[in-house]
């Protein structure tokens, strides 16, 4: 069961629950518009349905509410930020900030962040370049829920790389993906849902596939994009690596298996090498290569001639990276946001714990 509830609902709810953790206005107002940011563009496993979450981090102590940023070293382009045990839904957008002013000053802007958590979804913190007239670039490393490739063990996170790339008449190509076959939050609503998870996805306890959907919890692990070698999956595996070793060896976070997790009530991993979890953001100024017109003019004949592939059967066209996204943040601005029962009952959990009022649905 789904209930309907607008943009501005979700927002004031929101935003009183990170002022009663302790945020102040500007970080508030930073973290909810990051957060929601998902739930428009229907990225619904990394929206209000992970507030709950970030709360009970919070509680941990393992969430600082009133963080002090500090850049630990830094040259015209590069910087690296310790974030203080913020909310990654606030220290990614300023480590993107920070990224943005040196490109515009320099050319390109490369931020890489420790001591932070999870900061949603990656496409947010790239598309602030792209205000800019920049291309942005966003990545993050995550807790060890992933196998690579012929390893019965956990040692990677989804850990998600987004690109994002202004064009001139069309919306910007916006590339926002897990480097797994899909993301935890993808499994937890299929929990939600008791529905299986596709094939390919998972494997249990004894490394075999699976579609149980509660593997995780049961031992299991998800598996790199592709699924198995057969399909590329060292090829997923790569690719979660990189962010790893970007996002933290690159800034002094935890890596592989230390990654702190973002269930509250999963103990910290031993002998951790680093501070919290690891961000990389970039900004790339698109003159500092070529004219931005002509760069844009030739982006828009590269989505176009796309747009005008032919197409295989029982389709209609091929997708630009970004479209379906932007088209339900179109949706869901004027349709409203839905959110499962299970969400709802986490929101009413909330509400009662900082004595606020629950929206009622539309």
């Amino acid at each position: 069961m789904e209930y309907l509830y607008t943009y501005q609902q979700l927002y004031t709810f929101a935003s009183s629950v990170f002022l009663k953790m302790g945020c102040n206005e500007a970080d508030a107002t930073t973290a909810t518009h990051t957060l929601l940011s998902a739930d428009l563009r229907g990225v619904d496993s990394h929206g209000i349905a992970r507030l709950i979450g970030y709360v009970r981090l919070w509680e941990k102590k393992r969430v600082n509410a009133s963080p002090h940023f500090s850049i630990l070293h830094q040259t015209p382009s590069t910087a690296v930020l310790d974030a203080d045990q913020a909310l990654g839904l606030v220290s990614a957008p300023y480590a993107m900030q920070v990224a943005i002013e040196k490109a515009a000053a320099v050319g390109t802007g490369w931020v890489s962040v420790q001591n932070s958590n999870h900061f949603g979804i990656a496409g947010y913190h790239a598309l602030m370049a792209v205000e800019k007239d920049m291309i942005g670039i966003a990545m993050t490393n995550a807790s060890a829920l992933v196998a690579p490739t012929y390893a019965n063990e956990r040692l990677l996170g989804t850990n998600p790389i987004a690109v994002a790339i202004p064009a001139g008449n069309y919306p910007p190509f916006v590339a926002d993906f897990a480097t797994t076959t899909a993301s935890n939050g993808k499994l937890e609503i299929l929990q939600r849902l008791q529905e299986d998870s596709p094939s390919g996805w998972l494997q249990d306890e004894n490394g075999k596939p699976t579609q149980n959907a509660s593997a995780l919890k049961e031992g299991g692990a998800l598996l790199p994009l592709g699924g198995d070698k057969v399909h590329g999956s060292h090829k997923g595996y790569m690719l979660g690596s990189i962010v790893d070793i970007f996002s933290a060896i690159l800034s002094g976070a935890n890596y592989g298996p230390w990654v702190p997790p973002f269930p509250a009530y999963i103990a910290m991993p031993q002998n951790m090498p680093g501070k919290g979890i690891g961000h990389f953001l970039g900004a790339m100024r698109i003159d500092a290569f070529r004219a931005a017109n002509e760069f844009k003019k030739d982006m828009d004949q590269w989505i176009k001639r796309f747009k005008e592939a032919k197409t295989t059967t029982g389709h209609k066209e091929v997708i630009v990276p970004g479209e379906p996204e932007r088209l339900m943040e179109a949706h869901r601005s004027r349709a409203g946001i839905p959110l499962l029962k299970a969400v709802v009952d986490d929101l009413t959990q909330l509400a009662e714990k900082f004595s606020l009022e629950i929206p009622a649905p539309i």
